[in-house]
């Protein structure tokens, strides 16, 4: 059992296109508390006032992470987070693109992993959590937060157009787009294009396509369509290559996960982004 506040709140108007928005929490959990999350193309950087929490690879749980303040990168994989205790403080969502601009660190160094923010960039990461900490309310820590951003992203590194085009386009196409199409557009070679795009992302723009098609079955999945139906329109061969590429990038079938789902308290908002599937609460230990 566990007491629970969350408030989301959109970035200010100039941001959103590249601060994707604020959730502000704190969960005080009697055992362990365990969320699953789902590749979705969203940069997740927690800025923590609380306990440590833990983070695994749900497809190797070999591979682990922990602390107070977290910075995940853009995933193929998904991740476990973990916690008991309190765990307390503000999560912001990003684009790759802009965590690319606010770190001007590499997106391919931190792909697949949650490390602490500071230690990509000391600034403004390393001394955040705690000013955010003395502010008062969920209201004045967003303000700040929408003033650092906004500072941090003026002073970045640029995003090269044509990355920012590819991007855009593998996302309006829910990854239906093929790589050699987009370098052909743009006038670069596959080579080139992947190279960059990673750069500036963290994945390569197959892998970015296999994300977008993942959150398109189960958006599909969400709104009331059969499996077999949703791999088909999201672009897989049939339900048994669809199970397969589920079970690779999440570590569980997809009948598991909606079953997870299904299975969480009403109470709890297991989505990041709007319009996304980005997770589900676990019950029991795996």
């Amino acid at each position: 059992m566990y007491r629970h506040e969350l408030l989301e709140r959109r970035a200010a108007p100039d941001l959103r296109d590249q601060v994707l928005g604020y959730r502000g929490f704190r969960f005080h959990a009697i055992g362990a508390r365990r969320r699953l999350l789902i590749p979705d193309g969203v940069v997740k950087v927690m800025l923590g006032f609380g306990d440590p929490l833990r983070v695994l690879d749900s497809c190797d749980p070999r591979r682990t992470w922990s602390g107070s303040s977290l910075a995940g990168g853009i995933r193929t994989r998904g991740a476990i987070g973990e916690h008991t205790g309190l765990i307390h403080g503000v999560t912001v969502l990003l684009s790759p693109l802009a965590a690319y601009r606010l770190f001007g660190v590499p997106m391919s160094e931190w792909a697949e992993l949650s490390v602490p923010p500071e230690d990509l960039c000391r600034r403004p990461w390393a001394d955040l959590p705690v000013r955010l900490a003395q502010v008062p309310d969920w209201h004045s820590r967003f303000a700040v937060l929408d003033r650092v951003l906004r500072a941090a992203l003026d002073a970045g590194p640029a995003v090269s157009p044509e990355v920012v085009w590819a991007w855009r386009k593998i996302q309006g196409t829910s990854g239906r787009v093929r790589v050699e199409e987009l370098a052909a557009q743009i006038g670069w070679s596959r080579r080139h294009l992947e190279r960059r795009f990673r750069c500036y992302t963290g994945l390569t723009p197959k892998g970015a396509a296999q994300v977008m098609r993942l959150q398109a079955a189960l958006h599909l999945k969400e709104a009331g369509a059969s499996w077999a139906d949703a791999a088909t329109q999201a672009g897989y061969h049939d339900q048994p290559h669809f199970d397969r590429v589920f079970k690779a990038m999440t570590g569980r079938t997809p009948t598991a996960f909606r079953s997870e789902r299904m299975a969480a308290s009403p109470h709890d908002a297991q989505d990041f982004v709007r319009g996304q599937v980005t997770s589900a609460i676990l019950a029991n230990p795996t």
